[in-house]
């Protein structure tokens, strides 16, 4: 199942609000749906613990962009993709998506074919993990299951 129903590119940012603005003026994205979970996750360096996140999603035709600033708690694997530049907010490319239609399955492949875990996490209506494909791909993989519900919210079709 790896990589099949892709549908987003993921960015990491140190300002949510800055990274908008430059994809609005440069891309013409413009229409976000923004949410700042915190929630209980998973980290292969930190193990079970809070994360807090600002997070803005856009749509540009079928492709999803998700921007991602990261807040606090288990999210070392944001900060290393981050520039070293403090002060740049530049967002940088953190990993890709790929809908999954039954969590269930898609978990169990993950395990049965042993494909390192990163991050893992979900709140209502929406699980997630990240795959560790940094050494094939250069960036991680998402698997993402969400609510019908939900997924519209986010504006998926």
């Amino acid at each position: 199942m790896l990589l099949h129903n892709f549908f987003q590119n993921a960015y990491v940012t140190r300002d949510l609000k800055h990274a908008q603005a430059l994809l609005g003026e440069r891309h013409n994205v413009t229409k976000w749906v923004e949410f700042e979970p915190e929630m209980e996750v998973f980290t292969a360096l930190g193990g079970w613990g809070p994360c807090h996140l600002k997070v803005g999603l856009a749509w540009v035709g079928a492709l999803q962009i998700e921007l991602i600033e990261p807040i606090s708690g288990n999210m070392e694997h944001y900060l290393d993709y981050l520039p070293a530049d403090p002060s740049d907010k530049s967002p940088r490319l953190h990993h890709i998506c790929s809908r999954v239609p039954d969590w269930d399955a898609a978990r169990k492949e993950v395990t049965a074919k042993g494909w390192p875990v990163a991050y893992e996490g979900g709140v209502d209506g929406c699980s997630f993990v990240y795959l560790d494909t940094r050494e094939s791909l250069g960036h991680y993989l998402e698997y993402l299951w969400m609510s019908d519900e939900l997924w519209a919210y986010s504006g998926g079709t």
